[in-house]
């Protein structure tokens, strides 16, 4: 599978029980990104793509569901259960320190993953974005 992330400087993904920040460029990079594919993702995650005209898959297990060649936007669950399938983690850094209470338990280049593409550009509401590609 394919891991869509967006992460604090910290790792930080979540803070009581809800998303550290959003930003509608990256929303409108990971619609680039995928193009053509179908976005797996939870019901908490839908409404950042409601305006997009990708393909989305809403599950609440989309991680036990979700094959090889499938994306998935990753927000509110740790990663570890799911090691062995990922292939490849598009990354998106928001350049800040969040609080969070959820942070990410799984990173790529710790599971050989290896940085293939890496690229800032200007957010919507952050000055300046990150985006890695990871890929085994």
């Amino acid at each position: 599978m394919k891991i869509i992330l967006c992460l604090d400087d910290k790792g930080g993904m979540m803070f009581h029980h809800r998303r550290q920040s959003r930003d509608r460029e990256v929303i409108r990079d990971i619609a680039e990104t995928i193009g053509d594919g179908c976005l797996f993702l939870n019901g908490y995650s839908a409404s950042l793509f409601s305006e997009t005209e990708l393909e989305i898959r809403v599950e609440e297990e989309f991680l036990d569901l979700a094959q090889t060649e499938d994306w998935c936007f990753v927000e509110d669950r740790t990663l570890s259960l799911w090691s062995e399938q990922i292939q490849e983690v598009v990354l998106y850094r928001w350049n800040r320190v969040y609080p969070s209470d959820l942070r990410l338990d799984w990173y790529p280049e710790k599971h050989g993953l290896f940085l293939c593409d890496i690229r800032e550009f200007a957010g919507y509401s952050h000055e300046k974005i990150t985006k890695e590609i990871y890929r085994r």
